[in-house]
């Protein structure tokens, strides 16, 4: 979680709409205080179906904004627009969506937001046939014209019972959210470096439409190459067959496909650098001969033989210079700490970040990581679940640390 008040001093203006993700308003009032945020709430009268106002009001510790008149007195929305550093709107359903889109003003809540001088960001909440409608999107399109920040949906599970996008973020990639767009101070202690990054899968082909590959999805090292050049460095992604986009300022992406594409690339650009971060998930065997032509099903099995592939890692190690920061990185469902260990001796690497199967929302394709840190000096880091984004900042703190050590 987060820990080191990243939102101190900062007047946070939160409006809750009517959306059964209402629930985590309060979760996400809580973690904003816990992180030194001013707090005041507006409610849409919608929404005080889903949430108590005293429930809001007792962990923001600020009576909560409903009704044009609050004990007699008029509540003053263009006041309260222009108190705030940040207006976020978390739920935002897909009615109060529909009214800030053509300018509706027939709440507080949206009399507020008409009136903000403030930035906006909005976390949108509601099932995933709405999110979809032609509507909707045309909708969001329409608030991302005015300037106001999207925070993304996430997929899972939605109240009707389906699983599908459309659900709200959680509430620690709300904060990772806002504090990347609007309040993160900018650290440029990486300008003038170079760094490399290896990311998503590789497919090792068994014949021109088959292949050997893994579920990666290369997010997590693409979090950490945007991390790196977002502090200064200069970056080159080796990315495998991702479809996450990647086209990120300071980012030079190398496009590669089999595990020798993406040794090869590494080796050429390595020697360069002054961060090499492995974070692909590299196949470990590639078949021993590629089949020109589609194999035909011709029997009831299919006997294939296969062969190691080079390992980046332990090449770079072996090539590796005094200054260079190298980590690699280690997917595990058993005996995590012990190959952890061994393969940041083995590999000649300073640092291992070792993330298990075992751990729910870390691993391949989610938002989220949960990982523990293994420094050559014997330093053990473990860290909580995080969004991916928050994750990679973690990661390059601890490659700055040894940097400049």
């Amino acid at each position: 979680m987060f820990t080191n008040h990243m939102f101190k001093g900062k007047k946070i203006l939160l409006g809750v709409t009517g959306s059964i993700a209402a629930y985590k308003s309060l979760l996400l009032v809580r973690l904003l205080v816990k992180e030194g945020a001013v707090v005041n709430v507006i409610q849409t009268p919608a929404s005080r179906d889903f949430v108590t106002p005293l429930s809001l009001s007792t962990l923001s510790k600020n009576p909560v904004l409903s009704e044009w008149t609050h004990e007699n007195t008029w509540t003053n929305h263009v006041e309260w627009g222009r108190w705030a550093d940040l207006m976020l709107i978390a739920p935002l359903s897909c009615n109060t969506l529909a009214k800030m889109a053509q300018g509706l003003c027939d709440n507080l809540l949206l009399a507020t937001y008409l009136s903000a001088t403030c930035p906006v960001a909005a976390a949108p909440a509601m099932d995933e046939d709405m999110w979809r409608h032609p509507s909707t999107q045309a909708n969001l399109e329409r608030l991302l014209t005015f300037g106001i920040k999207v925070i993304p949906v996430e997929k899972g599970e939605l109240a009707s019972g389906l699983y599908g996008d459309g659900r709200m973020a959680e509430p620690e990639a709300i904060l990772a959210f806002i504090d990347e767009h609007f309040f993160s101070e900018e650290k440029r202690d990486l300008a003038g470096r170079r760094a490399l990054v290896t990311a998503g899968p590789t497919y090792e082909a068994i014949d021109p439409v088959r292949f050997i590959g893994n579920h990666s999805s290369g997010k997590m090292g693409i979090a950490i190459a945007k991390e790196l050049a977002k502090r200064g460095a200069q970056v080159d992604l080796i990315l495998g067959p991702s479809s996450q986009p990647a086209e990120i300022p300071g980012v030079a992406v190398v496009r590669v496909v089999s595990a020798e594409e993406m040794y090869n690339a590494s080796l050429e650009r390595f020697s360069r650098a002054d961060i090499a971060v492995m974070s692909a998930a590299v196949a470990d065997y590639t078949p021993a001969v590629r089949s020109p032509e589609k194999i035909k099903k011709n029997s009831g099995t299919l006997v294939l033989e296969l062969a190691k592939t080079p390992d980046i890692l332990k090449a770079l190690g072996s090539q590796k210079k005094k200054g260079q920061v190298l980590t690699g990185f280690a997917l595990e469902t058993t005996g995590e700490k012990e190959y952890a260990l061994d393969k940041l001796k083995t590999k000649n690497a300073d640092l291992i970040v070792l993330n298990s199967l075992n751990d729910e929302g870390a691993g391949f394709g989610f938002d989220t990581n949960k990982i523990t840190i293994f420094e050559k000096d014997g330093q053990e880091i473990p860290y909580e679940r995080k969004p991916k984004q928050q994750v990679a900042k973690d990661i390059v703190d601890r490659i700055v640390k040894m940097l400049y050590a």
